[in-house]
């Protein structure tokens, strides 16, 4: 029996089981088995080439996946946004490629990279799906279009595609050290009070992994879909937008509905509607910082900043600039948010916040 064969059995078993506190644990260990068996359709045992994604080189500061349903407006929003021409039709599977797009905003250079249209079945390599969905595990922000005209399920039906395949939506890691060991058996302790996680359950599901020595500490109250995903540990976490397309073909109370749904955009691309909204969308989720350079006893330069991630520290910024200023680093002058006072005298391991002044002083 191959590994599609045993994921529909468990997925048939589960559908069967009333869900309730007595089958709750049960329940559990079949998740258990069916996120094994999608960790390896993933990363299959085997020592060929790993991965099906779509061969596109990385560039600039981000990446940002397009992914949706066929005909929802991906290659529309990558020729209009960027100066990429992508092949626009009506008709269904116009894009066969991962077609990359270039986009400047905020002085970041933002790559977009529109995906074949996936249909349901897609994680387990329907239609090309799990080239699309592998690809879309490389990316820094997952932009899903959908079509404001249509049924709200294909969101539920795109979410559980991803889900399969180890992609996490607007979820941050679960709060859990787990640490396999070479000896001393399984030891499991909690912080806090867990609703759903117990001891029992800890013991078994490492044991169906075949692992018999480990440490568990719980530090928030988590699921234990939370706990299969610390074991399993392909997973990946990552923040997504939901842009509705073509609101300019329903009425203002169901734009006004959708409108209020937590990490959702509603736009009109042919129309040019709400395009700016979604643009600036787009870079607060990437959660992007831009921090500029300062010579001494000169003006800041405004016209070029440094782009780096959310929690970087000084010493990211001497990476960014050049490396071999880590070897005459005496201290830097910080101007900003994140100076007590202008300027702080700070070290290499300084947090920076968005739109500081820095100044690197040698020794």
């Amino acid at each position: 029996m191959g590994i599609l064969e045993k994921i529909a059995e468990i997925e048939n078993e589960m559908s069967r089981t009333q869900k309730n506190k007595a089958t709750e644990y049960h329940l559990g260990l079949l998740k258990g088995k069916l996120a094994k068996l999608r960790a390896e359709l993933i990363e299959p045992k085997s020592s060929g080439p790993k991965g099906e994604g779509f061969d596109v080189k990385r560039s600039g500061d981000a990446r940002v996946a397009l992914i949706g349903f066929p005909s929802v407006g991906k290659s529309t929003l990558l020729s209009t946004i960027t100066e990429t021409e992508a092949a626009v039709s009506s008709i269904d599977f116009t894009t066969l490629q991962a077609t990359p797009g270039r986009w400047e905003y905020n002085g970041a250079v933002i790559q977009l990279l529109d995906l074949p249209g996936i249909i349901e079945g897609a994680s387990q390599g329907i239609g090309r799906g799990r080239q699309v969905v592998s690809t879309a595990r490389t990316a820094d922000l997952i932009l899903m279009m959908l079509d404001s005209t249509k049924s709200h399920m294909q969101r539920a039906l795109l979410e559980k595609e991803l889900e399969a395949v180890g992609i996490r939506l607007n979820k941050k890691k679960p709060n859990i050290y787990y640490k396999v060991k070479t000896g001393g058996g399984i030891s499991y302790n909690a912080t806090c009070k867990q609703s759903a996680l117990n001891e029992k359950f800890v013991y078994n599901l490492l044991h169906q992994y075949r692992i018999f020595n480990a440490e568990v500490l719980v530090r928030e109250d988590v699921s234990i879909d939370d706990f299969i995903d610390v074991v399993v540990g392909n997973r990946i976490y990552m923040p997504c937008l939901y842009v509705y397309n073509k609101i300019d073909a329903i009425t203002i109370e169901e734009v006004d509905r959708i409108a209020r749904e937590d990490h959702t955009v509603v736009v009109s691309i042919e129309k040019d509607l709400n395009m700016d909204v979604l643009k600036e969308s787009i870079w607060k989720s990437l959660d992007l910082l831009q921090v500029y350079t300062k010579r001494h006893s000169e003006y800041p330069d405004f016209s070029d900043g440094l782009i780096l991630r959310t929690g970087a520290t000084v010493e990211d910024a001497c990476r960014e600039i050049h490396k071999s200023l880590l070897d005459s680093f005496k201290y830097a002058l910080v101007w900003g948010k994140s100076a007590k006072h202008n300027p702080q005298r700070v070290g290499l391991y300084h947090p920076l916040c968005n739109e500081d002044v820095i100044q690197i002083v040698h020794k």
